[in-house]
């Protein structure tokens, strides 16, 4: 019998008749975009992190993006960001024009080198051509990145900070949330995602109420904020005017009911995942070539778990054979791509990413993983000859 990667059917079935009670409800109230709900989220978002903002949008790629347009990003700008995750960490920069600056990773976390940062950003500096403005920080597979460290280099080169913990929300270094360092925190409520929605979702987490506010109005097509109301007199119905060029990316009142339910078993869920990746650990250890390591004082919500094999594919199809999924996070680093020829560094500049993407390899990793998997995962793993 093959076991699922992901099983979102029983986190389903845990909670059905609420789910199915809360989106019965907007149904029934015709208020599908922008009810009641996505404000009761956003409170909710919020507060989980004890942050004082939150602005739901349509999906990750667009709270990144939606994040960068309120600094002004332009032509010229440099940010800083890493080549080992998904691609919509640096698709977002060219959009405004902007250059994306690739960082290595630390062979263990698989997060930012704060070390090689200090470096790309002198070495832009000193070439001249480019200004850096913003630093991406991701909190890959569901674990913080070293935000005392990366904050720390923002503020002596004056550089905004961005946590993209699309894969990370939830997850906290010495009991605080990477929002409390960033000046923005965005999420990713892809299905997928330890909190994710019935959809496409996404948001964003600040401190900064004019930022919040300025978000709030490129997420609907560039807006009058209270603050231009405040301003300005106008003589038009401000509902029809546009200050500034935004977008359309509302996060659908139904996702925002679904994800209020979840985010109710959400603790209990990070738990029982941190019960699994544990298990992982134990029988693992010792018969790959690497287990995850989490950074000291962090605490993750294991989006996935990645272990490091140097037979890879013949894990894999071995794994396939015996009706276990795996996935590959991730074998083309983004500065290899296609889109990314005219941003690639030099050969070498990457060394940690370029190693990582030939060995990761991505296990079955969810809260409702039965014990019993689990050991048949493991027996596997350690049975293979390869």
């Amino acid at each position: 019998m093959s076991l699922p990667f992901i099983d979102l059917q029983a986190q389903r079935k845990r909670i059905e008749s609420e789910v199915n009670t809360a989106i019965q409800s907007v149904v029934e109230s015709g208020r599908y975009v922008l009810g009641p709900e996505v404000t009761e989220l956003e409170n909710q978002l919020a507060a989980w992190c004890g942050a004082s903002h939150s602005v739901s949008c349509a999906n990750g790629t667009d709270a990144l993006a939606l994040a960068l347009m309120a600094w002004e990003l332009k032509p010229g700008d440099a940010v800083f960001c890493p080549s080992f995750t998904f691609v919509a960490t640096a698709q977002v920069v060219p959009w405004l024009g902007a250059a994306p600056v690739f960082v290595d990773i630390l062979p263990d976390t698989y997060n930012m080198d704060s070390a090689h940062l200090r470096q790309q950003i002198e070495a832009v500096k000193a070439e001249g051509k480019l200004t850096p403005k913003v630093v991406i920080a991701v909190d890959l597979f569901g674990q913080p990145a070293n935000y005392p460290e990366i904050k720390a280099i923002c503020d002596e080169f004056g550089l905004k900070l961005i946590a993209d913990t699309a894969q990370g929300y939830g997850c906290t270094l010495n009991g605080q949330h990477p929002s409390d360092w960033a000046d923005i925190a965005t999420t990713s409520f892809f299905p997928a995602k330890p909190l994710g929605c019935y959809g496409d979702g996404g948001a964003i987490i600040t401190n900064d109420a004019k930022l919040a506010e300025r978000i709030e109005s490129l997420r609907v097509y560039g807006k009058v904020t209270p603050t231009d109301a405040a301003e300005r007199n106008f003589h038009h119905d401000p509902k029809y005017l546009s200050l500034r060029v935004g977008m359309n990316s509302r996060l659908d009142t139904i996702q925002a009911a679904v994800l209020l339910e979840k985010l109710k078993i959400f603790g209990d869920e990070i738990e029982k995942r941190q019960i699994v990746a544990d298990r992982y650990a134990e029988g693992l250890t010792g018969h790959v070539k690497r287990v995850p390591s989490v950074i000291a004082g962090g605490k993750s919500v294991w989006a996935q778990y990645v272990i490091e094999h140097d037979n890879r594919d013949g894990l894999q199809a071995h794994l396939s054979g015996q009706g276990i999924p795996t996935a590959v996070y991730y074998p083309v680093p983004i500065h290899e791509q296609d889109f990314c020829a005219r941003f690639k560094p030099a050969d070498g500049t990457l060394p940690v990413t370029e190693a990582a993407s030939k060995h990761v390899i991505a296990l079955p990793m969810h809260p409702y993983l039965e014990e019993a998997d689990q050991t048949r995962v493991i027996d596997t793993i350690r049975a293979f000859n390869g």
